[in-house]
């Protein structure tokens, strides 16, 4: 007669302390949520520099642009506009209503983006730190505005390889900004960015 032959406890015990090795190992390598942060700082900078583009094209386009009230700071919601999760969907459309305030729909052949984009993790205004995305004029006249999203990878840090926020151009290196008026400096004591904003 034949007798079943099953694996020892001392077996057992070496494979499950091999995968509890191996498992560490791949979390400390790969760390997963290191990747969905660079993940959402990609989308960030996919998202500010396609509303770059598109405020391009409609001051181009457009014989009378009006791309919002000017402001020397980011300093209220009054004179920036700052999105977040208190800010409702109406605050996503093109048609001069939302957080940025350009009717993209008044453009001939119709707006070039859908819906203005949010934050992918976004944050209250006044968190610390602010996760979402900001819109600023620095001349109405000569069309210059700039737009800011906070990082938080710390591949796209200045800690990072990848940093975007220093070499931005832009007058604070813990923040991305894009535009045309890179001199639009940021309150980092009021509504926008509470705190050091980073």
């Amino acid at each position: 007669m034949k007798t079943k032959k099953g694996f020892t406890l001392l077996e057992l015990l070496i494979v499950i302390g091999i995968l509890s090795i191996l498992s560490t190992t791949v979390v400390l390598v790969i760390n997963p949520a290191q990747l969905l942060k660079k993940a959402r700082d990609s989308q960030r900078i996919s998202d500010l520099n396609t509303l770059k583009t598109a405020i391009a094209y409609y001051i181009t386009e457009t014989s009378s642009p009006s791309i919002g009230t000017v402001s020397n700071t980011f300093s209220d919601v009054a004179t920036a506009s700052c999105f977040s999760t208190a800010s409702g969907t109406q605050a996503l459309t093109t048609a001069g209503l939302g957080w940025i305030p350009i009717n993209f729909d008044g453009m001939t052949g119709g707006s070039p983006i859908g819906s203005l984009p949010t934050d992918p993790n976004k944050t209250a205004i006044g968190a610390t730190p602010g996760r979402y995305y900001v819109y600023g004029v620095l001349s109405a006249t000569d069309y210059t505005f700039k737009l800011v999203a906070n990082m938080e990878s710390t591949y796209y840090t200045t800690s990072g390889g990848g940093d975007v926020e220093t070499g931005d151009g832009g007058t604070n290196t813990g923040l991305y900004e894009v535009g045309t008026g890179m001199t639009l400096s940021i309150a980092t004591s009021a509504t926008c960015y509470t705190g050091t904003g980073v």
